[in-house]
């Protein structure tokens, strides 16, 4: 699902805007985040390292309001018809946050680094806020995160670690 979802928004504005715009703007997304970022730059045919530059920075730039915000702004939505919607979301981050809780900051990094479905920068960060981790202690551990996940997944995007092995 991802890919096609990927695909699609690399066709649909592929040509009408900069090929580093469509990178940035999907690693800002929730769900597709770093990984899709990456995988859209391949299809775009882009460099390693500009690449890696603009997903990480796209995908930093919701986390430090998702840390600071998202509490308030689930309480207010859960005054509105989006409440069961909210309350989903927020039991799928919980059932996500043994590891948090475990390994605290740590805990957060290796959930935010390891690149496997369900897990990222907006989900740790929901998961930091949720368990009210302060912003000053989660934010370097998810940047450092997506640091590492952004590596290991342009790695294998860009067919390093093939030629390496």
């Amino acid at each position: 699902m991802t890919d096609s979802l990927v695909s699609w928004i690399v066709n649909a504005f592929s040509g009408t805007i900069p090929k580093e715009l469509i990178v940035f703007f999907v690693s800002m997304l929730p769900i597709l985040e770093l990984r899709g970022s990456i995988l859209a730059a391949g299809f775009l045919k882009m460099e390693f390292l500009s690449t890696y530059i603009i997903a990480v920075i796209g995908n930093m730039l919701p986390i430090p309001f998702i840390l600071l915000f998202i509490d308030k702004i689930f309480v207010w939505l859960k005054r509105t018809r989006l409440k069961g919607f909210v309350e989903k979301l927020e039991n799928k981050a919980m059932s996500k946050s043994d590891q948090i809780r475990k390994y605290g900051r740590f805990g957060l990094f290796l959930f935010v680094a390891i690149p496997l479905p369900g897990t990222g920068a907006w989900t740790g960060s929901l998961i930091a806020a949720m368990l009210r981790m302060k912003t000053k202690d989660a934010l370097p551990w998810v940047f450092l995160g997506v640091l590492c996940a952004g590596l290991i997944m342009s790695l294998l995007s860009f067919g390093i670690i093939k030629q390496i092995i």
